[in-house]
C-alpha cells in the first residue's frame, strides 16, 4: 500500500489549522468587532444591516479558503481511506467536515446573500433570522469536526 509523504501530510496539518484558526477568529473577534463598531468609532455610524454587509463579506472570503480544505480533505482522507489507512473517529470527522463545510459555503452563505440583495427589511425578518442562526450552528459544527479531525491526524502521524 502507498503511504502518503511526511512533507504533504505535514501541509494538511497546517491547512487544517490554518482553516480552523481563521474560522474562529472570524466568529470571535471580527463579528464582534464588526457588529459593534459604534464602540469603536466612538458614534454609530453604520446601521446594523451595514454591519452585516460587511460581515458577509469577511464569510465570503473565508469560504474560498473552506472550499479549498474541502477539496484537501476529501483528496487526502479518501486516499488514506482507500488505503485502509483509517478509522472511525477520523471518517466521521471527515463527513462531518465536508458535509457542514459545503453547506455553509454552498447553501447558507448564498441564501445569505440573496437576502441581503432584497434589502434591510428582509434581513430583520425571523426566516433570516433562523437562517442566520442555523449557519452559525452549522459552521460551529463544522469548526469542532475540523479540530477532531485535525486532532485525529495529528495524534496519528506523531504516532508514527
Amino acid at each position: 500500500m502507498p503511504k502518503i509523504p511526511q512533507a504533504i501530510t505535514i501541509a494538511y496539518i497546517i491547512l487544517l489549522g490554518i482553516t480552523l484558526g481563521a474560522g474562529l477568529y472570524a466568529g470571535i473577534v471580527v463579528a464582534p468587532v464588526t457588529f459593534h463598531s459604534e464602540i469603536y468609532l466612538g458614534t454609530e455610524l453604520l446601521t446594523r444591516f451595514q454591519e452585516g454587509l460587511i460581515m458577509t463579506e469577511n464569510f465570503v472570503r473565508l469560504s474560498y479558503l473552506v472550499d479549498f480544505t474541502l477539496v484537501c480533505v476529501a483528496l487526502y482522507e479518501g486516499f488514506k481511506w482507500k488505503n485502509f489507512d483509517r478509522d472511525t473517529i477520523t471518517t466521521f470527522s471527515t463527513l462531518v467536515v465536508l458535509s457542514t463545510g459545503l453547506l455553509y459555503v454552498h447553501y447558507y452563505i448564498p441564501q445569505i446573500l440573496d437576502f441581503q440583495k432584497q434589502g434591510e427589511k428582509v434581513t430583520q425578518s425571523k426566516i433570516f433570522e433562523n437562517t442566520h442562526f442555523a449557519s452559525e450552528l452549522d459552521f460551529k459544527l463544522f469548526a469542532l469536526a475540523l479540530l477532531i479531525l485535525l486532532s485525529r491526524n495529528l495524534y496519528r502521524t506523531l504516532r508514527h
